[in-house]
């Protein structure tokens, strides 16, 4: 079964780029000239993947205005000559849904995919992405197309990143076996393992790990804890299920701190002149 659907968090506050998150949502931050979840949404596109479903926060305001129509700006654009610039407003050939994550309700990775559920088919696996950062190829490959295609029939993949730098401080280490296969992923782990391959929270999720996703949602956990998307699939795992290790080939980009977000337009501004 083709996949064709997308779920893609874009509800948090942004609290780590505050004050500027207070006027701008975190993934309509720029890279060059659009803002971060566009590069997410074009690789999704890329991939096949004809129906979005983001998850916003109550507040969302900008990314609707984004992936909607402005005939008034077409307007001012075909009065005034500026005829070559119509296709840079052109809304993207996909359907774009929004589900709304209630700011006082269970928070974490997982709770978005929880809120998609009703959406999404019986037997049907999905690509699950965050909305505030990508990985990004200079020949404008899509990654999401090749964790697809990585992906077998049925199960679930997660893409991970290789890195030697100082940013595996705020990622899980994905931990393979000898078939590439995820056998769990390990917050800060020490002793610091020579190879990290960090985990970006770029997911191929199959029917069976989606249910375990919205089972964990539906269970109590201590109050102010997260519920993180990797509990269940460890759970899924320990029961026999499979999720391909996927490596990432093109560059992570991350909005959610300064100097990333800093790094990040300098290489996409470096592939864009």
């Amino acid at each position: 079964m083709a996949i064709t659907k997308a779920i893609i968090p874009v509800a948090g506050w942004g609290t780590r780029r505050l004050p500027i998150t207070k006027a701008i949502e975190k993934c309509m931050l720029p890279l060059g000239n659009r803002p971060i979840v566009d590069y997410v949404v074009q690789d999704c596109i890329d991939a096949g993947i004809t129906d979005i479903y983001f998850v916003v926060g109550e507040q969302s305001e900008q990314l609707h205005a984004y992936y909607r129509p402005n005939s008034e700006l077409a307007d001012y654009l075909m009065r005034n000559g500026k005829h070559a610039m119509l296709p840079l407003i052109e809304t993207p050939q996909a359907n774009f849904h929004y589900i709304v994550q209630p700011s006082y309700g269970k928070y974490g990775t997982a709770v978005p995919v929880d809120l998609a559920m009703p959406y999404i088919s019986p037997g049907e696996s999905v690509v699950v992405v965050m909305g505030d950062d990508c990985v990004y190829n200079t020949d404008a490959s899509s990654e999401i197309a090749r964790l697809i295609a990585a992906t077998p029939e049925g199960q679930s993949a997660i893409l991970g990143v290789p890195v030697t730098d100082d940013s595996i401080q705020r990622y899980g280490h994905i931990m393979t076996n000898e078939q590439s296969e995820l056998i769990r992923i390990i917050e800060h782990p020490d002793p610091m393992p020579e190879q990290f391959l960090k985990n970006v929270s770029k997911y191929v999720l199959s029917d069976a790990m989606l249910k375990a996703v919205s089972a964990y949602v539906a269970q109590e956990i201590d109050p102010g804890k997260e519920y993180y998307i990797f509990h269940p699939f460890q759970q899924v795992i320990t029961d026999g299920g499979v999720m391909k290790v996927v490596h990432a080939q093109g560059q992570y980009l991350d909005a959610g701190s300064a100097d990333g977000w800093l790094r990040a337009n300098q290489i996409v501004l470096a592939n864009t002149q």
